[in-house]
C-alpha cells in the first residue's frame, strides 16, 4: 500500500546549519512546529496546509536563522527567502501561506530583495 499523500499548499524550511543553531534555529523550529499544531496549519491537521522541515545550511549564515518558503501560485512555484527571522515572523509567514495572502517583506532576502539586515 503506497504512503498516503497530502495536498499542502506551501513547505517552510529552517535552517538548522552550525551558524543558524548558534542563532537559535533549533527553538525557532519547535516553536513554529508547536504554533503549526496548536493552530491546525500542519498538513497532516484537518483544514492544515503547511509542511515545516529542519534544512541544511540556506547560505545567509551571518544573518541567521533562516528560512525559506515554497509554495504554489496560479503563476508558479513562488520562493520567498528570510534572514535573522524570530518567531512572531515566522508564525506570520506561515499564516500568509496558508491563507494565500501576500507575504511578509520583512527581512527577506534575495535576487528581487536586498537585504536591509547588518551581521
Amino acid at each position: 500500500m503506497p504512503p498516503l499523500y497530502f495536498r499542502t499548499s506551501g513547505h517552510l524550511l529552517v535552517c538548522q546549519g552550525p551558524n543558524c543553531q548558534a542563532r537559535g534555529s533549533a527553538l525557532l523550529h519547535k516553536a513554529l512546529w508547536n504554533h503549526l499544531e496548536r493552530q491546525s496549519l500542519a498538513y497532516y491537521k484537518k483544514g492544515g496546509s503547511l509542511r515545516l522541515t529542519e534544512s541544511g545550511c540556506l547560505g545567509s549564515c551571518s544573518f541567521g536563522p533562516s528560512l525559506c518558503v515554497y509554495r504554489r501560485r496560479e503563476s508558479g512555484l513562488q520562493e520567498a527567502w528570510y534572514a535573522a527571522v524570530d518567531f512572531p515572523l515566522a508564525a506570520r509567514i506561515a499564516q500568509a501561506v496558508h491563507e494565500g495572502t501576500e507575504l511578509p517583506a520583512e527581512h527577506q532576502y534575495g535576487p528581487e530583495q536586498q537585504p536591509a539586515l547588518s551581521p
